[in-house]
């Protein structure tokens, strides 16, 4: 068993104990699909050597932005015309202390439907499923179950503030920062990286970790707090 799937029953227990739908944070029915379009076959992993893990990111994407110009797309349809969510799950990723990330470490056996079904309305893509267990995953979890378990764990743990509802003349990026620390005791803005298109407009909010799950200060803490923000609210 590796390390982080040790820290799995505390982390369950620790996420157990702190979601709820204070602080500002917002609870969306979820609508899962009848049918998934669910891998077929294992990805197999790159030949790029890997540097050691040595931290982690919960990367979380901003559903309205990324529906904006694919509500007619049929590959995001459970995501975009099915559902109306704020964030959604990008992924759990390893990162290392310098240099590129580890990445597509080893085999990654398909997902399979009861597994994209318990996880689909915090990550509603089987596609993007497979991807992130392939590409992450692999680098620090023994199977595709302990790596959805423990993003879950993380992923329940943080109260994510309702954006749509942060308005004003001009929105930054350490306004953003300061709405999740202010839903999430103990989050310092340090460890909180704000991510923009070349637009301007809110992609993702990560938040950065040490391997024990500790918060930490982001290698790559994107926008800087006072860089100008654009939230699309869907619509």
């Amino acid at each position: 068993m590796r390390a982080p799937e040790r820290l799995l029953l505390a982390l369950c227990l620790a996420a157990c104990g702190s979601a709820d739908d204070s602080g500002g944070t917002t609870a969306a029915e979820c609508n899962i699909p009848a049918k998934l379009d669910l891998p077929r076959t294992a990805s197999l992993p790159d030949a790029t050597p890997d540097a050691p893990a040595a931290a982690y990111v919960l990367a979380m994407s901003w559903s309205p932005e990324f529906c904006r110009f694919r509500k007619d797309a049929d590959a995001h349809e459970g995501q975009c015309a099915d559902n109306d969510f704020d964030f959604i799950l990008h992924g759990l990723w390893v990162d290392s202390a310098a240099g590129a990330s580890p990445r597509a470490c080893t085999v990654a056996p398909p997902v399979g439907e009861a597994l994209v079904r318990q996880h689909y309305c915090m990550m509603p893509s089987a596609q993007l499923m497979q991807h992130q267990w392939a590409a992450h995953g692999t680098c620090a979890f023994s199977s595709a179950e302990a790596y959805f378990g423990a993003a879950k764990s993380l992923w329940d743990g943080v109260k994510r503030p309702d954006l749509r509802q942060l308005r004003g003349e001009t929105l930054t990026a350490g306004m953003v920062r300061a709405a999740f620390v202010k839903a999430n005791i103990g989050l310092p803005s340090e460890a909180i990286a704000v991510t923009l298109n070349n637009r301007g407009w809110l992609t993702e909010v990560r938040l950065c970790m040490d391997l024990d799950y500790n918060y930490a200060a982001c290698r790559a803490p994107g926008a800087a707090d006072g860089a100008r923000v654009l939230i699309w609210r869907g619509g």
